[in-house]
């Protein structure tokens, strides 16, 4: 029995980056405002100090988001970890097609994450990073694209398991 295992992560520097200026840039508003935030109310200072609440949970959010991928002899599973709390699974026999591709994420999906296609005809995508995914087509019609940096893992893994597929 073969099996395949994926953990990622979004580490890109981009998205690392993009949230340290957010939070620079709502801090140096807040200490320009200090004077006025301090001497306000209650309910002016919460608003005050709201940005950096916000961001901070967007970036605790952005930490532990994780896209997990396991393709054994039942089928593929994936969870999209913390908005999934437990894997779906895509049972073998419900797949039509099933094929690595290289896809534009933000040409077709709009860009990384959890998205749906603004072409109908391109489906779900779970993705982190990269260009690579795994493509299924459901005897429903349903599409969904898993990404992965582990291409040649998974096409061996894939090779095994294609006798499966209706």
């Amino acid at each position: 029995m073969k099996v395949f295992i994926e953990e990622q992560k979004f580490t890109q520097p981009i998205v690392i980056i993009g949230l340290l200026v957010a939070f620079i840039i709502v801090c140096i508003s807040i200490i320009q405002e200090w004077e006025s935030i301090s001497n306000g109310t209650i309910g002016e200072k919460i608003t005050g100090l709201s940005g950096v609440v916000i961001i901070i949970l967007v970036a605790l959010f952005f930490t532990n988001l994780k896209l997990k991928t396991r393709i054994d002899e039942r089928g593929v599973y994936y969870q999209y970890y913390p908005l999934h709390f437990s894997y779906k699974l895509i049972e073998w026999n419900t797949i039509s097609k099933c094929h690595i591709r290289n896809y534009n994420a933000i040409l077709e999906y709009g860009g990384w994450g959890l998205k749906f296609s603004f072409k109908k005809l391109k489906g779900k995508s779970f993705t982190t990073k990269g260009d690579i995914g795994l493509q299924l087509e459901l005897n429903s019609g349903r599409k969904i694209l898993i990404g992965t940096q582990k291409k040649e893992e998974l096409q061996r893994v894939l090779n095994n398991y294609q006798h499966k597929i209706n």
